[in-house]
């Protein structure tokens, strides 16, 4: 099976024998025959998010409207600088002529190797209207051997940084390196609004809107192309659209090679909102939002304090804490939010309220979810199972990777048409209320002195704890777990008891560490390797500690 566009196969015939296209009135199909005519009414009900016309099915579409709507607004700031509607379309105008002019063509890929800045978002818009998707990374992150290795499996045709970059950018035989900075630096014509030059072939809703390589399981990134389709679909309805609309501020915090940096930017763009890009202070650019996205990681490093202003708050990318989601949905809309990148930033998101049970909610529009067992059979309400992911948030699959692509994307036997759907590795199960649980990874579950032990659940009972903020739980031997709890003044002990009055002892960790923060990765979730290495270097340190008291 090879994955040919957005929530399509090749063969149409792939769908299971004896499964029917989806009809009006519910999904069909045999493995609904396990279930009573209830839970089949509640596993349609629960699992379909509302049928919702998107406005548009090109993302940068959207935001050539409000160019035209709101020329004077301000787009975007950055250090000081502001650029209006009018100003960032001309510039991405005319990058996107000098694109198609170096054989940019639809369906092509360019690389868009910077930093956090307004060059970034020119260069990203540029792509789009030259009918390419873009392949972001953040050139103060990734190293010269990364960068090398995304844009030659992306196949770039073009690399687009900026002049205090481009020397850090290695250089691809036959793969031309502009500058965008120096390209808005040249004169515009006085008066008159350049048109970007057409692709060869107008972008359709199943072309490719951006790649990103995900974190391998085998070390080497794996490219995900997400369609334009895809990104409309989510940013362009509620509730992921967050509310943006001219007036509204949203902080760009995250790094560009992170799906959710899409959501920030494309978000507020083809909304009609004002971006702030941040440089080093994350609290100094919150503070001044009214929208922030961000993974649960980055969210507890803002100054909650110094918010006052902030209205609306979605997290996503890892499981987000209790107590950090009850202080931050005080007064303001609170959004947990949960899907993979390949289901295209999110497709599902809950609304939190404080006191409230914290779950990732129910599908977004035009896009489904099923928790299914191992043999691919719905679950009952209230039973664990794997999720899987369908309708429109389900991306045109892995690049040059045909048995990936075979193993994570499968016909949807509900929807049917030749429709895909996603296997997520995440665990979940359907609360009474039509809720969704996510219940950790498929890989979350370790084996501890033989026993079965969800990790996220240790790490979730530590979190009970007055004072604690954040917890993670990792397996350390084959007889032990070790923790990590922030903040720093928290008793390991009472933490470890905690723990024991809930759980069975061999989800008792052998040992709680409290520390001030918890590491993060560049994309801004917990960095579970760094904590892992943290804990055999602690582990041995105790281990010459007793070595030597002896």
């Amino acid at each position: 099976m090879s994955v040919r566009q957005s929530g399509t196969i090749d063969d149409a015939a792939a769908r299971p024998a004896g499964t029917p296209p989806a009809a009006p009135g519910g999904w069909r199909g045999p493995l609904l025959d396990q279930l009573t005519p209830r839970e089949r009414r509640l596993f349609h009900r629960f699992g379909q998010g509302p049928a919702v016309p998107v406005p548009d099915r090109r993302i940068h579409q959207a935001f050539a409207r409000w160019a035209a709507a709101t020329p004077q607004a301000v787009a975007a700031e950055h250090l000081g600088v502001r650029i209006s509607y009018r100003e960032l379309d001309r510039q991405a105008n005319r990058l996107a002529d000098r694109l198609v002019v170096l054989g940019v063509r639809t369906g092509d890929t360019v690389g868009v190797f910077a930093s956090r800045s307004i060059p970034m978002l020119v260069g990203i818009l540029a792509t789009l209207k030259a009918g390419a998707a873009y392949v972001p990374q953040d050139v103060r992150i990734a190293p010269a051997a990364q960068l090398r290795q995304v844009a030659s499996a992306a196949r770039c045709r073009v690399v687009l940084t900026t002049s205090t970059a481009l020397d850090t950018v290695p250089a691809l035989p036959g793969v031309p390196r502009l500058a965008v900075d120096e390209v808005m630096a040249e004169p515009l014509p006085p008066g008159r609004h350049l048109t970007a030059a057409p692709p060869d072939r107008p972008v359709r809703a199943d072309d490719g809107c951006y790649v990103l390589f995900t974190s391998g399981t085998t070390g080497t990134p794996n490219g995900v192309t997400v369609t334009h389709g895809n990104v409309a679909n989510i940013l362009l309805t509620a509730p992921g659209n967050l509310g943006v609309r001219p007036g509204r501020r949203v902080a760009q915090l995250l790094n560009v090679a992170f799906d959710m940096a899409a959501w920030e930017i494309l978000g507020c763009l083809a909304n009609g909102g004002t971006l702030l890009v941040r440089d080093r202070d994350l609290t100094a650019t919150a503070a001044r939002a009214d929208v922030v996205i961000a993974t649960p990681s980055v969210l507890g490093r803002i100054d909650l304090d110094r918010c006052d202003g902030v209205r609306v708050v979605a997290v996503a990318g890892e499981p987000c804490p209790r107590p950090l989601a009850d202080r931050w949905a005080v007064g303001r809309v609170f959004y947990n939010c949960c899907g993979p990148t390949e289901t295209t930033i999110v497709n599902t998101m809950h609304r939190h309220r404080p006191g409230g049970p914290l779950t990732i909610g129910r599908p977004t529009p035009n896009n489904t979810v099923y928790v299914l067992d191992a043999d691919g059979r719905p679950c009952r309400i209230g039973e664990a199972g794997e999720m899987w992911a369908g309708g429109g948030c389900v991306s045109a699959g892995y690049l040059d990777n045909d048995a990936l692509n075979a193993e994570r994307y499968a016909p949807d036997p509900f929807l049917g048409g030749g429709r895909l759907m996603f296997r997520t590795r995440d665990r979940g199960r359907w609360r009474a209320d039509g809720e969704l649980e996510h219940l950790g990874r498929t890989d979350d579950q370790v084996k501890v002195r033989g026993f079965r032990v969800e990790l996220d659940a240790v790490s979730a009972v530590l979190e009970t704890v007055p004072g604690c903020r954040w917890a993670v739980t990792l397996r350390l031997t084959d007889r032990d777990l070790v923790s990590f709890v922030a903040p720093a003044g928290l008793d390991p002990q009472r933490c470890r008891e905690a723990v024991a009055a809930a759980l069975p002892y061999y989800c008792v960790p052998a040992a709680v560490h409290p520390l001030p923060e918890l590491p993060v990765t560049g994309r801004g979730k917990v960095d579970r390797d760094a904590l892992r290495r943290l804990a055999l270097d602690l582990r041995w340190q105790w281990a010459h500690l007793g070595e030597a008291a002896a």
